[in-house]
């Protein structure tokens, strides 16, 4: 692909083309969306684009808008078309006296995408991921990602259910998983949700009682929090490339096992886990050893 030129400033970011990619820089100011300051700066290659069209905007603006292909960025896959129009890393917000220049780079972009890749799906990601460890503060619980190969919830008391404390805090291997379900706290009943690659038909309806999520509230879980974490969970489970063997997957360190046990017996001794539950419980984890 031939070298297009410069860069294209609007409101709240700026596009920086390349000869294979376009560089989508972020502002840093007060009222850029607070998931732009998440993302920073994004490279997004020619190739992961399907479409860009020019239309006008609010107040005397016109928007230049990238349409990612479908599977090319884990970021737009795990938001599942729940962003708003004001928080669209492929919007570009221009001056309305702009948009002759706004033309000639929608017709440059258009220049380079290939018909036979736009109009089919990517069997890959091609654009990066938000980079890792992460972590964020949920309603009841806090998400920690080590930016690779582990996920962990850790339940608050004042907000985790029952379901929740007594499964205690949750481990879960990369390997293990086979995506992620993110909603968005702007919608009711917010959450992320991870997907075992086995016997996720048998986990619980709603979130707030299943161990393998988190939920949101007001305050928690926010979008420029929760959706880049998503997005980084999901590349990682994409780009898990061996499958962890059910012998190696059902092993536990001892000393974590250790820990939930003496969690149970705290839950157990607080009444908020019956005899029966206990010794059930208690079984288990020492069959994990």
């Amino acid at each position: 692909m031939r070298r297009m030129g410069d860069v294209l400033a609007g409101i709240h970011a700026t596009w920086e083309f390349e000869s294979d990619a376009v560089v989508i820089r972020f502002d840093r100011g007060i009222r850029t969306p607070r998931l732009f300051h998440a993302l920073r700066e994004r490279r997004v290659p020619y190739e992961a684009l399907a479409s860009v069209t020019l239309a006008p905007g609010k107040r005397g603006t016109v928007v230049l808008h990238a349409e990612p292909r479908p599977g090319a960025d884990p970021l737009m896959e795990a938001a599942g078309g729940q962003l708003k129009d004001g928080s669209d890393p492929y919007r570009l917000v221009l001056p309305a006296d702009r948009e002759t220049l706004a033309e000639y780079y929608r017709d440059e972009l258009r220049s380079v995408l290939r018909p036979y890749e736009a109009s089919e799906p990517a069997d890959r990601f091609l654009v990066a991921p938000p980079e890792g460890p992460q972590s964020f503060k949920a309603y009841d619980g806090k998400a920690s990602f080590d930016g690779k190969s582990e996920v962990a919830f850790r339940w608050f008391w004042t907000g985790a259910s029952s379901e929740k404390w007594k499964a205690g805090d949750q481990t879960f291997r990369v390997s293990e998983l086979s995506g992620v379900e993110w909603r968005s706290p702007e919608i009711l009943d917010g959450y992320l949700r991870l997907v075992p690659r086995d016997g996720h038909d048998t986990r619980p309806e709603q979130p707030d009682h299943d161990p393998a999520s988190v939920v949101f509230g007001l305050g928690y879980g926010l979008v420029h929090e929760s959706l880049p974490f998503a997005a980084a969970v999901l590349a990682a489970i994409r780009g898990a490339s061996v499958r962890v063997p059910a012998a190696a997957v059902s092993r536990r360190d001892p000393a974590g096992v250790a820990e939930r046990i003496r969690h149970l017996g705290d839950l157990h001794r607080a009444g908020l886990v019956t005899d029966e539950e206990f010794s059930t419980k208690k079984a288990e984890l020492l069959a994990e050893l």
